[in-house]
């Protein structure tokens, strides 16, 4: 008896395909989050975000005003329109705060920071170029490898190896600090003076600049190597290498010209 078999697939006839799948939604901004204890996230998007306690995001953090307290790491960017944090903040992306930056503690970015304004208290350590269009203020320590500013207001000590450029710097330096090329239209730099007991000991605070181009110059307790301006007023224990200008005043206890010296060597003072 004959079986009939049935007709298989022509090598012609294409077979069917799934229709691919659509791509989830993006998730939408919402208006207020709030992030209490220990929260572990993959991403911010927010009008306001309230972050208190260890928060750590692992991608980008996106919010108009953002209040951050306790620890806080975001593994991304952060963007934002206003900031204030107290405790530890790290980024480890380029960070963009619109308007106002501020707050207390220590803050860590591995990338480029740029703020509308600043003021900043504790410690500040940037990877990148730190640039601010107003005024910076900063209580406390601060390093970068360049920086661009409105008006900068410092008291504690600075690491500024590269380009310090803006309109106006006054600096009261406690601590042993190092600038690049400062370039602004008025320059006050005054290292602490060291009283009768740290002078017998030795106990110095060392402010070194490699070169200042400014309108008007002020200058106490600082070494620089070059100064050009119209107007230099070199104060106590002031040393510059090179002056091109006029000096308008000078304290009996300034240096100026080459010198050979270096800092004592550990252990020799206490």
């Amino acid at each position: 008896m004959a079986t009939a078999t049935l007709p298989g697939p022509s090598s012609t006839t294409p077979l069917p395909t799934s229709a691919p799948s659509p791509a989830p939604p993006p998730t939408p901004r919402v208006a207020y989050l709030e992030d209490t204890g220990t929260v572990r996230k993959e991403s911010v998007d927010a009008d306001r975000w309230h972050a208190s306690g260890l928060v750590k995001v692992t991608g980008d953090a996106r919010f108009g005003a953002g209040r951050l307290e306790g620890t806080v790491t975001v593994g991304g960017k952060v963007t934002a329109d206003e900031l204030y944090c107290s405790g530890t903040l790290e980024v480890e992306g380029a960070m963009s705060v619109a308007r106002s930056l501020s707050g207390v503690g220590t803050f860590r970015d591995g990338a480029s920071l740029h703020a509308g304004e600043a003021d900043l208290g504790g410690v500040v350590r940037v990877a990148g170029a730190f640039s601010v269009d107003g005024r910076l203020t900063l209580h406390g320590s601060l390093s970068a490898p360049s920086l661009s500013f409105g008006e900068l207001i410092v008291h504690g000590e600075a690491q500024l190896p590269g380009e310090v450029v803006g309109t106006s710097l006054t600096a009261r330096l406690s601590g042993d600090s190092t600038f690049g090329t400062i370039r602004a239209r008025s320059v006050e730099l005054r290292g602490k003076i060291p009283n009768l007991v740290e002078r017998v000991l030795g106990q110095k605070v060392y402010v070194v600049v490699d070169r200042i181009e400014a309108e008007e110059v002020e200058l106490e307790g600082v070494d620089v190597k070059f100064v050009r301006a119209p107007k230099i007023t070199i104060g106590r224990d002031a040393h510059v290498t090179e002056v091109e200008g006029t000096v308008v005043g000078r304290h009996p206890s300034n240096r100026v010209g080459y010198e050979s010296k270096s800092r004592p060597p550990y252990g020799l003072t206490r």
